[in-house]
């Protein structure tokens, strides 16, 4: 009877949880972006703390490179993409009348369909207007922290609390975990820090071994297509980069987007060729180097589990969920595997 209570805690424990998510999902933002900065950043900082620096000196120095890259994406890449999207939205006439003019006819020859019903010209206009009434990236931040003293008191909070909770967590982290193991009742303890390790393998490949993939890819290819000449290579190469997680995915929309890029802007197959060389470097880059360098061999979340937990996350707890999601998703993976090897283990199943 003891163990059947006992056994019943652990199925309320993870739903009082949820449910506390739930309903502190508003205060808790800047808490979990600033947990997820923490436990990206502390291998780093392990390994600062290793060359016989201090802690905190060493969570400084982590601290000082995040604020760095931050102002480098706020002040060079933010801008240089809305440039390329305007000019992207400026240039999509000639895109969809290429499409029009070229490809419709081309495939209605070719399918025998008939696509003359198709009128690209309400995207373009519809798009154009939507962006002008933005008014662009920033404008649209501004306009949106303007309409409301709480909201840019909300927005100005969250920017304080996020590296005040990154700096905190980060310095702590070592014991924060020591803490919640010694919480640990001692006969579970070998179990559970088991399980905690291979759960951290599987989110430490993915949020850090794929996510330095994708920005390695997204360089790559940005840097590629702006060789050739394409007038959008950041946008394209950033979307590829990306939504390379999910395999091939990645390569097939920049492919497609940077072909018929070079399609309207150049109107001869040599620079479509280039554009397609430059994913194929991509790739061997990809699979020679960067996956076993920065992955390895390790298989980390499979990408349909992945879409499935962030999308789910989403419909559950809005933009937090997104956060969390791959997170839970691990920790459940690593649960799940556990269960089955105990299943298997077990003398109902022989």
């Amino acid at each position: 009877m003891q163990n059947t209570s006992f056994s019943c805690w652990w199925l309320v424990i993870p739903a009082a949880v949820a449910g506390l998510v739930y309903l502190l999902a508003p205060v808790l933002m800047p808490f979990v972006i600033g947990a997820l900065l923490a436990y990206l950043a502390d291998p780093l900082a392990d390994r600062l703390e290793a060359w016989k620096l201090g802690r905190t000196t060493a969570v400084v120095i982590v601290f000082g490179l995040l604020l760095l890259l931050l102002i480098v994406v706020l002040l060079i890449v933010i801008p240089a993409l809305e440039r390329q999207v305007s000019r992207f939205l400026a240039d999509l006439p000639r895109y969809l009348g290429w499409i029009r003019d070229t490809l419709i006819p081309w495939l209605e020859a070719r399918l025998g369909i008939d696509l003359a019903e198709y009128d690209p010209r309400a995207v373009v206009e519809l798009l154009q207007q939507d962006w002008q009434r933005a008014g662009g990236i920033a404008a649209a931040v501004a306009g949106s922290l303007t309409r409301s003293g709480a909201v840019i008191l909300g927005w100005l909070m969250n920017a304080l609390l996020i590296p005040v909770v990154t700096f905190y967590l980060l310095r702590d982290w070592d014991r924060l975990v020591a803490g919640v193991a010694g919480l640990l009742p001692r006969r579970t303890l070998p179990t559970a820090a088991r399980l905690a390790r291979e759960a951290d393998e599987v989110l430490g490949v993915f949020l850090r071994g794929q996510l330095s993939v994708m920005v390695a890819l997204g360089v790559i290819y940005s840097v590629g297509l702006a060789l050739v000449g394409l007038n959008t290579a950041m946008v394209i190469g950033m979307i590829a980069g990306i939504i390379s997680f999910i395999p091939y995915l990645g390569t097939f929309v920049g492919v497609v987007l940077g072909v018929l890029a070079a399609l309207v802007q150049f109107h001869d197959l040599w620079h479509a060729g280039l554009v397609l060389a430059v994913f194929g470097v991509g790739q061997l880059l990809e699979g020679m180097i960067l996956t076993p360098l920065l992955v390895g061999d390790r298989i980390g979340l499979n990408p349909v589990t992945v879409i499935f937990a962030v999308m789910a996350g989403g419909q559950l707890f809005g933009f937090l969920g997104v956060l969390l999601a791959l997170p839970a998703a691990s920790v459940i993976m690593v649960l799940l595997r556990h269960a089955h090897e105990l299943y298997k283990a077990s003398a109902w199943y022989a």
